[in-house]
C-alpha cells in the first residue's frame, strides 16, 4: 500500500509475431527492458497502447506476468485493467497482484450507461479483492465512462487503496480542481500527451505515456527540467517533442508507436485487425519527426 509513482510511467505496446499474430514476449521483455534502462520511472503494460481490449484473456494473463517478470522489480509495474464486467476486472486484478504487480490501473468500460452507483461499485468491488494500491482512470474517449472529479475524490477518499488517478479527459481544468478538491494531496497522472507541460504545471505526480517508447529521453528531460524549476528548458524540450507527441495521437498509439519503434529497429509486429499498420507516406512523416526531435 505504500507504493508511490512519479515521473515518467512508460507505456509498451504488446508485440505479436509477424507469422501467425501471437504473442512476442521474447520482444516484449526487450522492449521493457529499453524503457527501463533508458531511466522511466514505472512501466506499465495493458494499457489502450498495448491494444489490451485486442487480447484474450489467456494472452492478457501472459502478458500480465511476461511484463512484470520482465521488469524484474527495478522499478514500479502498473498493470491495466480494461473490462466490461465487475467479475472479470476482480479475477485480473487479483491475477496481477499475485503476479507481481505494484498497481492496478482501473478503467471503467461501458455498452450501457453507467451511473455513479455502478461506478462506486465497481472500483469498490476491485479494491475489496487486492491489497495493493489502485489507480483509477479516467478515459471517456475510449471507454465511453467519464469520471467527474468530485466523483474521483469520494472514491480516493472513501475506499483506502484508492490511491491516485490518471486523468486523460484532455481537460486540464479538471486537474485544477482534482488539486482543489483534494487541497493538493491527491496524486494525479496526466495521460494526455499533449497537456504534458500544462499538466505538470498543474501539479501532476507524472506522465503516462507511450512516447518513452520512442524518445525516451525527452520526456524524462521535460520531468527533471520541471523538477528542478527550470521553466526555459521544460518549454523547450516540450515543444521540441511535441509534434511527434501529436502524431501519436492522431494516428492512434498501438499503429504509431509499433511503425515507430520498427523505424528505430525493434521490430514488434503490426496492430491486431481492425487496426492497420502505418500507411507508407506516414511512416515517412513520422520518421523525419523522429530525426527532428532528436535534434
Amino acid at each position: 500500500m505504500a507504493t508511490t509513482l512519479e515521473g515518467i510511467i512508460a507505456y509498451p505496446v504488446t508485440p505479436f509475431s509477424r507469422t501467425d499474430g501471437g504473442l512476442d514476449l521474447d520482444g516484449l521483455t526487450a522492449l521493457i527492458d529499453r524503457l527501463v534502462t533508458s531511466g522511466c520511472h514505472a512501466v506499465a503494460p495493458l494499457g489502450s497502447t498495448g491494444e489490451s481490449a485486442y487480447l484474450d484473456d489467456s494472452e492478457w494473463y501472459a502478458v500480465a506476468e511476461a511484463s512484470v517478470s520482465a521488469v524484474a522489480g527495478r522499478v514500479p509495474t502498473v498493470v491495466g485493467i480494461a473490462d466490461l464486467t465487475t467479475r472479470s476486472a476482480v479475477r485480473r486484478a487479483r491475477f496481477a497482484e499475485q503476479a507481481g504487480a505494484d498497481v492496478v490501473m482501473l478503467l471503467p468500460l461501458s455498452y450501457w450507461t453507467l451511473d455513479e452507483e455502478a461506478i462506486t461499485r465497481h472500483y469498490t468491488a476491485v479494491a475489496d479483492a487486492v491489497g495493493i494500491p489502485i489507480m483509477i482512470y479516467n478515459n471517456p474517449k475510449t471507454a465511453g465512462v467519464d469520471l467527474p472529479p468530485e466523483l474521483i475524490h469520494r472514491l480516493v477518499r472513501d475506499v483506502d487503496n484508492i490511491t491516485m488517478v490518471k486523468e486523460s479527459s484532455g481537460d486540464i481544468q479538471r486537474m485544477h480542481r482534482l488539486t482543489q478538491l483534494s487541497d493538493g494531496a491527491l496524486p494525479f497522472y496526466n495521460g494526455s500527451n499533449p497537456l504534458a507541460l500544462a499538466a505538470f504545471a498543474a501539479g501532476a505526480s507524472g506522465w503516462c505515456t507511450a512516447a518513452p517508447c520512442l524518445i525516451p529521453e525527452l520526456p524524462l528531460e521535460l520531468y527533471r527540467a520541471v523538477r528542478t524549476g527550470d521553466l526555459d528548458a521544460a518549454r523547450e524540450v516540450y515543444y521540441r517533442q511535441l509534434p511527434v507527441l501529436q502524431f501519436l495521437m492522431r494516428g492512434g498509439l498501438p499503429t504509431t508507436v509499433k511503425a515507430g519503434l520498427s523505424l528505430l529497429g525493434l521490430d514488434v509486429g503490426e496492430p491486431r485487425p481492425p487496426l492497420l499498420p502505418l500507411a507508407e507516406e506516414r511512416r515517412a512523416e513520422l520518421a523525419r519527426l523522429l530525426a527532428d526531435a532528436a535534434g
